[in-house]
C-alpha cells in the first residue's frame, strides 16, 4: 500500500516510491528504492522535502503515515473548493478567431527568446525593444482569449523544453496577472521577467544543461546558479525594469527558505516572485522531459495544493487555480455519458462546464466522431465526472487541441 509519511518519520528500511519533490525543477535524483543509510534521509531533508511516499508492502511502515488515497481525496476536495469562484476573465473573441494570431505570437516568441539567449551568450547588444513588443503581443492575445495560447502550451516537444517553457510561463503569468488585476506597467514587467527567467542558463555548461540522465549533486549546484545569472544579466541590461529582474531572479525561491539562489523565506519573496514560482512549478511538472513524465493539468493543480504553505504561497495557489480553471485547457475528462473529452476552452461562469472536444467512448472502448460540445448549453445534459490520465486510453491529447 502506498502511503505518505512526514520526513520526521522516515526510517532506514522504508521503500520510497516518490520523493514528492518535483517542486524542485531540474532535480533528477533517483526517486524510488529502499533507504539503506541514515545519510540518505539527511540528504532528503536538506532538499526541503516535507513528505515522501512509501510502499508499506516493500519496506517498513509508519504509524505516522496516511494512505495516498486519503491525500488524493483531500487534494481533490481542496481543488474543488479553490475553483468555486469565477475566473473573472471572459474571452472577448472565440477560440477559433484567436487561434491564428496565437499561433503567430507563439512561434515568434520562441524564435525571439532563442535569438535573445544566443545574443546574450556571445555578449552582443540585446534588442530589448523586440522583447517589449512581444510581451505586449502576448498580453493582447491572452486578453482576447486565453485558451488559444493555452492550447499551444500543451503541444510541445521534449527537445524544445527550454524555449517552450519560457513562452508558456509568460502566458501563465499574463493570465495570473490579469486575474489579479495588476497595473498595466507591472503586468508588462512580470511578463518580460517570465519570458527571460531562464536567460542565465546561457552560462550553464552544456554537459549539465542538456544532460539526459540524473544530475550529480555537484551538477545540480551548477544548474541552480542560473537564477542568479539571470538576475545579473538582466540587471546590467539597459531598458529592463526592476520587476522584470525580480521576477526572473526569484522564480525558484520557496516559502520555507528551501529555494534558491538566496534562500528567501515568506514575505522576503516579492509577490511577483511568489506568483512566478507557482506558474513555473505548474508548467514544469505538467511537461514531458527526458527525466520526467508530465502530470495531467488537473494532477498538476493538486500537487500545487499539496505543496502549498511549505513551498508555495497557499493564497496565491488558490487564485492561480481559479484563473486557469478546475480543468485547464488540455485536460482529458470523463463525462457522464462515458465519452472522453479534451477541454479546449474554460467556462468563465462555471468552471465545471467547459467546452470539450469528445473523441472516444469508454463504454464501447472505441473512437467516435470528433465533436466539440459546450457543456454549459441547456440542451446538453452531459457533465464531467473527473479528469483522467490520457495514457489509460492511449490518447494523444495534442492531436485534438488545435
Amino acid at each position: 500500500m502506498i502511503k505518505r509519511v512526514p520526513i520526521s518519520a522516515l526510517k532506514v528500511g522504508m521503500y520510497i516510491t516518490d520523493l514528492n519533490n518535483d517542486w524542485i525543477p531540474h532535480n533528477t535524483q533517483r526517486k524510488r528504492g529502499v533507504i539503506r543509510r541514515e545519510e540518505t534521509i539527511e540528504k532528503i531533508r536538506k532538499m526541503g522535502v516535507q513528505f515522501v511516499y512509501i510502499d508499506a508492502q516493500k519496506g517498513k511502515d509508519s504509524q505516522d503515515s496516511e494512505t495516498a488515497t486519503t491525500v488524493e481525496n483531500r487534494n481533490e476536495t481542496a481543488l474543488q473548493e479553490a475553483g468555486e469562484q469565477k475566473p473573472g476573465m471572459a474571452p472577448r473573441v472565440s477560440l477559433s478567431e484567436e487561434m491564428g494570431t496565437a499561433l503567430k505570437v507563439h512561434s515568434q516568441a520562441q524564435e525571439l527568446v532563442d535569438s535573445f539567449m544566443k545574443s546574450a551568450k556571445i555578449g552582443a547588444t540585446l534588442d530589448v525593444a523586440q522583447i517589449h513588443k512581444l510581451a505586449g503581443d502576448l498580453q493582447n492575445s491572452v486578453s482576447r482569449n486565453a485558451s488559444a495560447l493555452g492550447c499551444l502550451g500543451r503541444i510541445r516537444e521534449k527537445d524544445n523544453y527550454l524555449l517552450e517553457h519560457s513562452v508558456n510561463l509568460s502566458v501563465l503569468m499574463t493570465v495570473f496577472g490579469q486575474y489579479r488585476k495588476l497595473p498595466a506597467d507591472v503586468m508588462h514587467q512580470i511578463v518580460m521577467g517570465a519570458l527571460l527567467h531562464d536567460l542565465g542558463k546561457i552560462l550553464t555548461p552544456d554537459e549539465v544543461l542538456h544532460k539526459p540522465g540524473r544530475l550529480t549533486r555537484e551538477e545540480f549546484e551548477v544548474m541552480k546558479l542560473h537564477a542568479r545569472h539571470s538576475r545579473d544579466i538582466l540587471s546590467a541590461t539597459e531598458g529592463i525594469g526592476e520587476l522584470t529582474v525580480i521576477t526572473a531572479a526569484q522564480h525558484h525561491e520557496r516559502m520555507d527558505g528551501s529555494g534558491y539562489p538566496e534562500g528567501l523565506k515568506g514575505e522576503q519573496i516579492s509577490v511577483y516572485g511568489r506568483m512566478v514560482a507557482i506558474a513555473d512549478v505548474y508548467d514544469a511538472i505538467t511537461a514531458d522531459r527526458a527525466y520526467h513524465r508530465g502530470l495531467t493539468p488537473t494532477q498538476g493543480l493538486k500537487k500545487l495544493l499539496e505543496w502549498s504553505g511549505d513551498h508555495l504561497d497557499s493564497t496565491l495557489v488558490k487564485q492561480f487555480i481559479r484563473c486557469i480553471g478546475l480543468y485547464p485547457v488540455g485536460s482529458l475528462v470523463l463525462l457522464d455519458s462515458g465519452r472522453l473529452g479534451i477541454v479546449v476552452e474554460i467556462n468563465e461562469e462555471d468552471q465545471r462546464l467547459p467546452i470539450v472536444r469528445v473523441m472516444y467512448h469508454t463504454k464501447f472502448r472505441m473512437p467516435i466522431a470528433v465533436t466539440t460540445i459546450d457543456l454549459s448549453k441547456a440542451s446538453n445534459q452531459d457533465r464531467i465526472l473527473h479528469a483522467v490520465e490520457p495514457d489509460q486510453y492511449k490518447i494523444d491529447v495534442r492531436k485534438f487541441l488545435v
